[in-house]
């Protein structure tokens, strides 16, 4: 498995003290007369924010705009508005919630409660639980409306600095499994591509695929946390990520993520990272090229 070190809480402080300087993480320059002296620093940034056995990812646009994908557990839920807190934010731009999971969506109240929210997007899809509850409870009493999720949605895009989110699914109207109504959301920032997929699983892979979906991608947020109900084969090589990162929670019961499934990403060439041995993930990018730091 190709590792590089650890990642840890230290991340959000090199961001805050990155910023105090008015420096970008990640940031670099190259003076060379070979490239005419341009500097290229890194304008976008997913966070994939550890919160233990769930998902959460935050990303940050090079126009300042921001998009949080998930929140965890209810327990995570100061953790996860801390950490967007520490690095200078007020406001989330577009707020995601993947679908009516505990684990994804259970500290999304506590988020809706501490920023201003631009949109929130869920798909068509609930449940009876105390938390899903909770969190429509918290979106009301700030006056606000949810937009439905679904495939050919466009979130945002911004032609002056050359980045798109688009949903890429849920594509049907109808789904056994709540997993499948996942929203799926690919962001491409110049060359680079990003894509988050929640819990979908091999059914939605397969629709993807089948349906003629641009799914290539340099960094992938594995469908979930690494089970061996996602990440098929073909699905797998069509995306060819660099980069595959599991958020699952440290000895989770449930054995996420699977070995077979770390196996067959490795196989493409992808360099693996895991937020239950790693802790917050942070993957940039300049248009071009894609940085994956470590504290």
């Amino acid at each position: 498995m190709k590792r590089k070190k650890s990642l840890s809480v230290f991340v959000a402080l090199i961001i805050l003290v990155s910023a105090c300087l008015g420096v970008f993480l990640f940031g670099h320059s190259d003076d060379s007369a070979e490239n005419g002296g341009q500097s290229h620093t890194v304008k976008f940034i997913s966070h994939y924010i550890d919160v233990g056995q769930g998902d959460s990812e935050f990303i940050e646009f090079p126009d300042g705009k921001t998009m949080l994908i998930d929140a965890g557990t209810d327990k995570y839920g100061e953790t996860v508005t801390d950490y967007i807190k520490n690095l200078g934010y007020s406001k989330i731009d577009y707020l995601v919630g993947t679908h009516p999971h505990a684990d994804h969506i259970g500290g999304m109240a506590d988020v809706v409660n501490a920023f201003d929210i631009g949109s929130i997007y869920m798909p068509n899809a609930s449940t009876n639980t105390k938390t899903f509850e909770n969190l429509l409870e918290a979106i009301q009493d700030k006056g606000m409306t949810i937009k439905t999720a679904k495939a050919g949605m466009n979130i945002v895009f911004s032609e002056e600095e050359e980045y798109s989110a688009d949903i890429l699914a849920p594509i049907k109207d109808e789904y056994d499994d709540l997993n499948n109504y996942s929203v799926v959301i690919k962001i491409t920032y110049g060359d680079s591509e990003f894509l988050y997929m929640g819990d979908a699983e091999k059914e939605v892979e397969e629709e993807l695929l089948e349906g003629g979906t641009d799914v290539k991608a340099d960094v992938i947020k594995a469908g979930h946390h690494g089970s061996n109900t996602s990440s098929s084969s073909d699905f797998v090589k069509a995306v060819g990520a660099d980069y595959v990162i599991f958020s699952a929670g440290k000895d989770n019961d449930y054995g996420h993520p699977h070995p077979q499934i770390i196996k067959r990403w490795e196989n493409v060439g992808a360099e693996i990272y895991r937020t239950d041995e790693d802790g917050t993930v942070v993957i940039g990018s300049d248009g071009r090229s894609i940085t994956a730091d470590a504290a």
